[in-house]
């Protein structure tokens, strides 16, 4: 199955344009193509997910050689570290180099280089491809009651598939071209569906605003494509990877290529200060918000990150150094986020806000050189938070709402299934154990604890930790307005049905025993430790195994940041459910009044991009292009309009009557005058006739005697 993975987002790409001819003509509108090709893409995944299993344990013969590298000039053969005290049974099991499956075809020639088009298959791209493909395939059987009946339901389902494709796509490329292709192509289709219905401005300004603010960050990845080009004279992934960790490239280039990169990450993946669109984008529907801004496209930047991870680690000394802007940007978002997700009234907004903050975590992650941590909380957080949105969504088919103070309130009673979901997701996300969410937060702050140079990332630590304090109290906010108190909307709110709930429990369950694939070897046997490290940890030479170590368990971390969960649960359920926290602090304490009114409108980034970066850029641009246009652009067109007339009236004045009249009457002239010559000549007299035609006989056989 390894070397047809290809075929996976071939399917949903087939899909989009099948959806497009015929599925308005199909009993269900062309969403059973949309769940058809997603749901043998997942089986497929599945497949392929088992195949890199035993690929992993079995490597195929010759592959069983230890991992080379160069430290310093000289050549030594590297183990992954292990767990616990360096447990030697899997430190020999990790001693062996587990090789990439890679396919390539030529696509273009350009200026003597071959430019080819392949598919890279390795761990994370195996871990991806499971993802992406569960969740797309539950929002495709969810969106079939969601957006039943609505206008462009078929169109829907297409660019659905669309977005799949697209993102399975950029999952396996080889190339950094071809992931920027990829990365474009998801960024087109996320415009189009947050802009799903179109018609109202709100929506398609968001679309917009999503569209031109990945826009600011693609420029950096461009910029950054084109640096490890020239410098590496490949696009190849794994061949750029390589020349970063064996000095071909300079510690300068990599460095400048890194930076250039974050400013995609901070785009596609929501990170401060370019995360302004992700809120907005939840305009779409929610299946929308779902699928793309919480469990695959968003973090898109975080698995180009981890793709092109030894440009990275050697460009920003992640190893080495106890700080570096990959994982100050993470540390930022993760605080930025959780405070403004405690101040909005809609639910999907506090949800979006999360988003950011968690996409925070998993930056801050790959900064501290936790990568397996990183996609670790990737992994569980695509669950959780697709369950969350969907939930979100279960909730407004209800109340036709989604702001939680007005139109929410005392839903457990109506909805006992959207709420339990609901609270598991939320419990997973804050790390209550044991739960997704605790396992891999765990690990995250463990490595900002023990990684990096002598003083290793502590503060990083501490920010994570804070963080989640912040989590807890802002989703126990959500689920009180939402799920408790008095029913405070209209109508009758009731449970949906089996087609939007039962992906709920679905996702709820993946997201409370997805964390046990990866236990410390501390507190499980070694067969069942650490097996997402195991099988999803590239081990070759195109990682940076050298200097790279994993955080072991520590039951301190995890104590502590259960209990500081815990009392962020319990300070907001006292504050919430029993009332006891100072309510009115805002209007009564200035500092806190000033705070409260930074956070609600946004830190002000809005008012920064729109009322003055934009409104300064546009204010004179279009001011300038008025005055053209009123004093240039009409000034020519009047002109020639004043030309014509007098062109005009030059033609009719002297060249038609003059001109053309004259030649006309003068013509009538000469034939009436030509009439009366030859009336005379004609005088019906038959001896004058004969004299003629005598005459003329006579000249015509002269001229023939004389000339012939």
């Amino acid at each position: 199955m390894l070397d047809y993975a290809w075929i996976i987002p071939l399917l949903p790409a087939a899909s989009f344009f099948l959806i497009l001819f015929f599925g308005k003509k199909l009993p269900r509108k062309g969403s059973e193509i949309g769940i058809a090709a997603v749901g043998i893409a997942f089986a497929l995944a599945l497949a392929t997910n088992v195949s890199w299993w035993d690929h992993v344990d079995n490597p195929p013969a010759g592959h069983e050689t230890e991992q080379e590298a160069v430290v310093e000039g000289e050549s030594a053969a590297v183990a992954t570290p292990a767990q616990e005290g360096g447990d030697e049974a899997v430190a020999e099991e990790e001693e062996h180099t587990v090789e990439p499956v890679t396919q390539e075809v030529t696509w273009f020639e350009n200026g003597g280089h071959d430019i080819k088009v392949g598919m890279l298959l390795d761990g994370p791209a195996v871990m991806m491809l499971l993802v992406v493909t569960a969740v797309s395939l539950l929002v495709h059987i969810y969106s079939t009651d969601y957006v039943g009946g609505d206008r462009r339901y078929t169109h829907f389902f297409a660019f659905l598939s669309l977005f799949t494709a697209s993102m399975l796509g950029l999952v396996i490329a080889k190339s950094t071209l071809q992931l920027l292709v990829m990365w474009e192509l998801v960024g087109v289709c996320s415009f189009v569906l947050i802009g799903h219905w179109w018609e109202e401005k709100a929506n398609s300004d968001a679309a917009l605003k999503a569209f031109i603010t990945n826009r600011v960050g693609d420029v950096g990845l461009i910029i950054g494509v084109i640096i490890l080009f020239w410098s590496v004279g490949s696009f190849d992934i794994i061949e750029t990877n390589v020349a970063a960790l064996d000095g071909t490239v300079a510690h300068s280039t990599l460095l400048i290529a890194s930076c250039c990169l974050i400013a995609a990450v901070m785009s596609k993946s929501g990170q401060f200060i370019l995360h302004t669109w992700l809120p907005d984008a939840m305009a779409g529907p929610t299946p929308v918000s779902a699928l793309i801004h919480a469990a695959t496209m968003v973090v898109a930047g975080i698995y180009m990150v981890a793709r092109l991870y030894a440009v990275f680690f050697e460009g920003l000394s992640i190893g080495t150094s106890s700080v570096n802007l990959l994982a100050i940007v993470g540390g930022v978002t993760v605080l930025g986020g959780a405070g403004l997700a405690f101040v909005q009234n809609d639910i999907k907004k506090v949800l979006a806000y999360s988003t950011v903050s968690q996409l925070g975590y998993m930056v801050m992650a790959l900064g501290i050189g936790a990568w397996t941590a990183a996609l670790f909380h990737l992994f569980t957080h695509a669950f959780f938070k697709a369950c969350l949105f969907l939930g979100s969504g279960s909730v407004s088919h209800a109340v036709h709402s989604f702001d939680m103070r007005k139109d929410m309130g005392g839903l457990k009673k109506w909805m006992p299934q959207t709420f339990w979901t609901f609270a598991i997701a939320s419990a997973a996300l804050i790390g209550i154990f044991p739960l997704a969410g605790f396992w891999s937060k765990d690990e995250i702050l463990a490595g900002a604890n023990q990684l990096g140079g002598s003083g290793h990332y502590t503060v990083f630590m501490i920010i994570g930790i804070v963080g989640a304090f912040m989590t807890a109290a802002y989703m126990t906010r959500t689920i009180w307005y939402t799920f408790f108190g008095e029913f405070r909307g209209h109508g009758h709110p009731h449970e949906s049905g089996p087609r939007i709930v039962i992906p709920l429990w679905i996702l709820a369950a993946a997201g409370a025993t997805a964390g046990l694939v990866n236990l410390p070897s501390a507190l499980s046997p070694d067969s069942t430790a650490l097996r997402f490290e195991h099988f999803f940890e590239p081990k070759g030479n195109y990682f940076p195994a050298v200097n790279f170590s994993h955080p072991e368990f520590s039951l301190a971390i995890a104590v502590g940041s259960t209990i500081i969960g815990l009392a962020g649960v319990t300070l907001a359920y006292l504050w919430y459910f029993r009332g006891l926290g100072p309510h009115g602090i805002t209007e009564r304490n200035r500092l806190a009044r000033g705070g409260y009114t930074v956070l609600v409108n946004k830190y002000y980034f809005d008012v920064l991009y729109t009322d003055i970066i934009v409104a300064d850029v546009k204010g004179p641009i279009a001011r300038s292009v008025y005055w053209f246009n009123q004093n240039v652009i009409d000034a020519v067109v009047n002109g020639c309009g004043q030309f014509a007339t007098v062109l005009g009236r030059f033609t009719y004045e002297r060249i038609d009557q003059q001109v053309v009249d004259g030649a006309v009457n003068g013509s009538a002239a000469a034939a009436e005058e030509g009439g009366q010559i030859f009336r005379q000549l004609t005088s019906g007299k038959v001896q004058q006739y004969g004299a003629l035609l005598f005459g003329a006989a006579a000249i015509f056989a002269g001229a023939i005697i004389l000339f012939v």
